[in-house]
């Protein structure tokens, strides 16, 4: 399936209206938890770029035709975001990327619908937001193995991986700017979350990641889920732990070893514990847990 976007005759000041209306909304409604985020830039081409603040990294093309944003964190950070896209670009948010469902990443949705901007989102992205959100939210335009998006002078290449963080993860490659954007199929130099409960399982993780090597090379710049900007070498390693760990648990299991005995097995994840893998949101008795209730269904 292609999505194309070229320039249209929406009028900035319908545009700057909105983004005012939406900017007020929010900061009434904002959270204290927020005050202190800082919303960090990254130039990663001419065109492409990576912002963090809280909650999952941001993917933002900025062009011609417009504003792709990949992604949108939390509902009370979109004053602080559409700030600083604003000193990107003066263009309007025409597209939003889902890259699955979860709030730390679709929680801005809301705000950006009310700007104009045209969701996307793969088919299961959809069904679980219906759950909990405003139509206003929702994906407008959903997937269901993979998209292309032409915008800002290249095809964005965007396709599904089956049961990895969760059942709809989608990786987006910008085709021409050389950058992959995994969403939580990425944790850089921090243990995943793989979120069981939301179809996410290890092996369609582990694929997740070889899928993400398969399309990029040496020079790829890397937007992941969570942490810093990366490249080949680091996704690389970042699998060679999950397939690690992988293993280290199958053989727990194979010599009968209780989830338990999994999880109080500090030895398992060692090697990356003592590297700091253990100290974000996953700790190292979690990865323990959830490598061992996948692998032993």
């Amino acid at each position: 399936m292609t999505f194309v976007l070229n320039n249209t005759n929406t009028t900035m000041k319908t545009f700057k209206i909105l983004f005012l209306l939406v900017l007020c909304s929010v900061t009434i409604n904002a959270q204290g938890r927020f005050d202190n985020v800082t919303i960090k830039t990254t130039k990663l081409t001419d065109h492409i770029y990576m912002l963090m603040g809280a909650g999952g990294n941001i993917g933002v093309s900025v062009g011609d035709d417009g504003v792709l944003v990949i992604d949108n964190q939390f509902a009370s950070l979109t004053p602080k975001i559409l700030a600083a896209i604003k000193t990107l670009s003066d263009k309007p948010i025409k597209i939003v990327m889902n890259t699955h469902h979860h709030g730390d990443h679709t929680g801005g949705n809301e705000n950006f619908g009310k700007l104009g901007a045209t969701i996307i989102a793969h088919d299961n992205v959809r069904k679980r937001l219906k759950e909990k959100s405003p139509e206003v939210a929702l994906p407008v335009i959903t997937f269901n193995d993979e998209l292309h998006v032409q915008i800002n002078n290249e095809q964005v290449a965007v396709f599904h991986i089956d049961n990895a963080h969760t059942d709809g993860d989608a990786l987006l490659y910008f085709t021409e700017s050389n950058v992959l954007h995994t969403g939580d199929t990425y944790f850089n130099g921090r243990y995943p979350y793989v979120d069981l409960k939301s179809g996410g399982s290890v092996d369609g993780y582990i694929n997740a990641v070889k899928a993400g090597l398969m399309v990029i090379d040496d020079n790829t710049k890397i937007i992941p889920g969570h942490g810093n900007p990366s490249n080949k070498a680091e996704l690389k390693t970042f699998l060679n732990m999950l397939e690690t760990i992988k293993a280290n648990v199958l053989k727990a299991i194979a010599n009968g070893k209780s989830e338990d005995d999994v999880v109080n097995d500090a030895s398992i994840t060692k090697t990356y514990d003592d590297l700091g893998y253990g100290s974000g949101f996953i700790n190292s008795e979690r990865v323990r847990r959830v490598f061992y209730t996948s692998l032993k269904e």
